[in-house]
């Protein structure tokens, strides 16, 4: 079993790569790989350099083939399966608390759990001729702890439809679903998923932690409720330098020069 499962690195414009790299088993989110994951997410977040999180593979093929199916059938006790499923939740709501957006770059196919990895990031770029999907289905299993995610960002026809079929989809109709952002060629990947996390990157991180924290918040809340925090949200943007920097940096013409965090 290979020492990490991860490559992590974080460039000089604040743009934290997160590499998945397990060749042998199609980058499945075993227990080891969704573990190091955490651990580099919680890293990025507490790191006030980092501004963004890009999350890719090192499979052109595949991002993710999804949950380590060989786990479903092993012999260990089911008491101690299930503690070990807090893993996927505590994934996806630590991409919502991230306090920095998420960019999930599909290189290749994602598939099962990592669709949900996927549609707990904040903006996805695929690679065209990429799939996604929730094959589950097909080996007897339902995708029960990626459907709350499906049910919140895909048309309840169409999400009941691959749940429930296990068919794939293309980065062409994610695209018309409005489950990604952008589709790029295979020789324009790299540069289209850069060209986006340097633009964010680019942002003020304070007023861009308080934004991705109260959609977070507010994202379930009852519309009234929303507002109301929403609110507070906004007189809070009001008392920071970065809001004052950017309204001036934009009358002079000139780029705002952000405080940290």
């Amino acid at each position: 079993m290979p020492d990490s499962f991860i490559h992590y690195d974080v460039d000089q414009r604040g743009i934290a790569r997160i590499v998945l790299d397990d060749p042998g088993t199609r980058n499945a989110l075993s227990d080891p790989l969704l573990d190091e994951l955490v651990a580099r997410l919680e890293q990025a977040q507490g790191d006030q350099a980092v501004r963004v999180v890009v999350l890719s593979s090192a499979d052109s093929k595949v991002f993710s083939s999804g949950g380590n199916l060989k786990s479903f059938t092993d012999d260990r006790a089911v008491i101690e399966k299930y503690a070990g499923l807090d893993r996927f939740p505590r994934l996806y709501e630590l991409l919502g608390a991230l306090g920095k957006p998420s960019i999930l770059a599909a290189n290749g196919d994602v598939l099962a759990g990592a669709f949900g990895l996927a549609l707990a990031c904040d903006m996805i770029v695929a690679r065209r001729g990429v799939r996604f999907g929730c094959p589950e289905i097909n080996v007897g299993v339902f995708p029960f702890m990626i459907s709350a995610l499906i049910y919140r960002s895909v048309p309840r026809a169409k999400a009941n439809e691959l749940m429930m079929t296990g068919e794939l989809i293309s980065a062409e109709e994610a695209l018309e679903l409005h489950i990604v952002n952008t589709v790029a060629p295979e020789d324009e990947f790299d540069a289209v998923v850069d060209r986006l996390a340097s633009r964010v990157a680019s942002r003020s991180p304070l007023l861009m932690q308080l934004g991705k924290n109260a959609l977070n918040a507010t994202k379930d809340l009852p519309l009234a409720a929303a507002l109301n925090t929403l609110r507070s949200q906004l007189a809070l943007a009001f008392s920071t330098e970065d809001i004052r920097e950017g309204v001036s940096a934009f009358t002079e013409k000139r780029d705002p020069n952000w405080q940290r965090r």
